[in-house]
């Protein structure tokens, strides 16, 4: 009997996501530490629980595929990962430093949006229903941070637009974000 091809991309694209959330797992707590602002600590902080989460779910529709979950690294998702951490490498301005964030984090939720949207309607069409259920609450959840984000930026990118230091409190104003990322070390 030929294997179904879907199903065969279907359960490609479940172990890329997998490893893209377990990836991101290992990325929130930095992206949280960088943070200077203390609503999006807290936003990656939360999104940190719900990715656990996410996590669990795939490993249940893997268990009841009869799959398993690792072997494959997203490489999408490490990208976006450096990415990010480049961002944060090159030591910008408070105000730059969490706009930074917000966007290397809203391209982490966007990729994860199309990622869930894709193998939601492949489970769909291959009648997992119960995966489909569990794939469509994180794909909500994604919808989800992502509108938070967007919040965030409102404020956030004003801020950043609206600030014209000087280099000496430039200086200063770094010292002082490097200061509280230690303190939280």
């Amino acid at each position: 009997m030929k294997e179904n091809r879907l199903k065969h991309l279907y359960v490609e694209e479940l172990k890329d996501l997998f490893s893209a959330e377990n990836q991101l797992l290992k990325a929130l707590p930095k992206m949280a530490k960088a943070s200077t602002s203390e609503d999006l600590r807290a936003g990656f902080e939360e999104h940190l629980e719900q990715t656990k989460e996410h996590v669990a779910r795939l490993e249940k529709i893997f268990k009841a595929l009869g799959e398993t979950a690792g072997g494959k690294k997203c490489k999408g998702m490490a990208g976006l990962i450096e990415e990010g951490a480049e961002m944060i490498a090159k030591d910008p301005d408070l105000e730059e430093l969490d706009a930074g964030l917000i966007s290397a984090a809203q391209r982490v939720e966007h990729y994860e949006i199309a990622g869930y949207g894709c193998v939601s309607a492949y489970a769909k069409l291959l009648g997992e229903d119960r995966a489909l259920s569990l794939l469509k609450q994180t794909l909500e959840e994604e919808k989800e941070t992502d509108k938070k984000l967007t919040q965030l930026s409102g404020r956030i990118n004003v801020e950043a637009a609206d600030s014209e230091e000087s280099d000496e409190v430039r200086g200063d104003s770094k010292k002082m974000a490097a200061k509280a990322r230690a303190a939280r070390a």
